[in-house]
């Protein structure tokens, strides 16, 4: 398949009307708005002047939130340099990442834990609060590894059913939890996964300053580098400011574009990480990823330009949803959840057939479908198949 990542300072965003098939450069994004994205970045966006080629070997894979512009070219090569160093322990570099990362958040050294991606970080946050009357209260839609990983350790699950367009009912986890006699642990994904939508913090800082009783809060912001939305905001300044009722996870996987190389962290009180560190294998971390994970943390100017190059898909995928009237949340990640327009078993296969990978199903949101969202040149041809399929009534 044609990646179609071409980076290059001369020229800027530019749709050619015989890629697009003949669609109009305003049914996906104003000039204006294309002049606008470029000007932010250091590097230029995808040029969109040839759609990829996908075929069965090599289909347009938006099922799993992978990043596919991939990762900052200045820590693909410093993980390309740690190879030849990957017959030892990465004993040098893990305290200088967990440095880096202690000054990203203005917390102290030892309120960092890194942890093999974020999935190690949720398995070892319940691990050290579980005990045998312990509730894990959750949305009823949500990222399934709390869920997993709290269904080992046998607590009891407490999911709250979601306000309409599937939107986290806040007061109803808070009632959850002041109704339940035993320890509870609320596990929030924001923004959320399947759904890519956020809350702002503001909504829950004064029932988490309030230190309820025996309650623990797991926040996990793999997507947060995505969000646009002002109201959004980190709990890292709530640690920063002693709060000692929460645990932040992070992960290397979605803007940094590391999936493969499994680096995470999570960020909370001294006797916290302590805690959770009881429950985490050591030497945990691979060479390539802690080197990777430090020069891409100071490559900030393609972070933005992979922030900008996910905005842009985003604003392709959001303009063909509408056109064709499905109903789609405001997404603030690299991802959309969107209505199926037909039974989503039915849906996923056609766009297989079309060399497109589209997301599992998520219950109880059985009706919905979760898109991840390529490279502009990917989104393009996406936006292309699924006008041809409303053309012909498959869709």
């Amino acid at each position: 398949m044609v990646s179609n990542i071409n980076i290059n300072r001369r020229k800027l965003l530019t749709f050619s009307s015989a890629a697009i098939a003949g669609l109009s450069i305003n049914q996906f994004l104003s000039k204006a708005y294309a002049q606008e994205v470029q000007n932010t970045v250091s590097y230029n966006l995808p040029m969109l002047d040839k759609v990829v080629t996908p075929d069965v070997n090599n289909p347009v894979r938006l099922n799993f939130n992978e990043n596919a512009l991939g990762m900052s070219p200045n820590a693909k090569q410093a993980a390309i340099n740690a190879v030849p160093k990957a017959n030892r322990y990465a004993k040098a570099e893990i305290p200088l990442l967990n440095k880096r990362l202690a000054k990203h958040h203005n917390v102290d050294e030892s309120q960092i834990l890194l942890t093999d991606g974020s999935s190690e970080g949720i398995r070892c946050s319940i691990a050290a609060y579980a005990k045998p009357d312990t509730q894990l209260v959750i949305p009823e839609l949500t990222y399934g590894d709390g869920e997993h990983f709290a269904k080992i350790y046998n607590l009891r699950i407490n999911k709250v059913p979601c306000l309409p367009d599937w939107q986290m009912d806040l007061n109803g986890i808070q009632k959850a939890v002041e109704n339940y006699k035993g320890p509870s642990i609320v596990y929030l994904v924001n923004p959320n996964n399947p759904t890519s939508t956020v809350f702002a913090t503001k909504e829950i800082e004064s029932w988490i300053k309030s230190k309820p009783k025996n309650t623990i809060f797991i926040v996990d912001e793999a997507y947060a580098e995505f969000v646009n939305d002002p109201a959004y905001k980190s709990v890292d300044y709530l640690i920063a400011q002693g709060c000692e009722n929460i645990i932040l996870l992070k992960t290397f996987s979605k803007i940094h574009a590391m999936a493969g190389l499994r680096v995470g962290y999570a960020v909370s009180s001294i006797e916290n990480i302590e805690n959770i560190t009881r429950y985490v294998a050591g030497e945990k971390l691979n060479y390539c990823g802690v080197c990777a994970a430090l020069t891409s943390m100071d490559d900030q100017a393609f972070l933005t330009y992979s922030k900008k190059a996910v905005d842009v898909s985003r604003q392709i995928m959001e303009n063909v949803l509408s056109d064709l009237g499905l109903h789609y949340l405001k997404s603030e990640t690299n991802f959309m959840f969107h209505k199926s327009p037909i039974d989503l078993k039915a849906y996923r296969e056609l766009m297989k057939n079309n060399f497109i990978l589209i997301g599992r199903d998520f219950a109880p949101a059985t009706e919905w479908c979760r898109i991840s969202l390529g490279t502009p040149g990917e989104m393009l041809y996406v936006a292309n198949i699924m006008r041809g399929l409303k053309e012909k009534g498959k869709i």
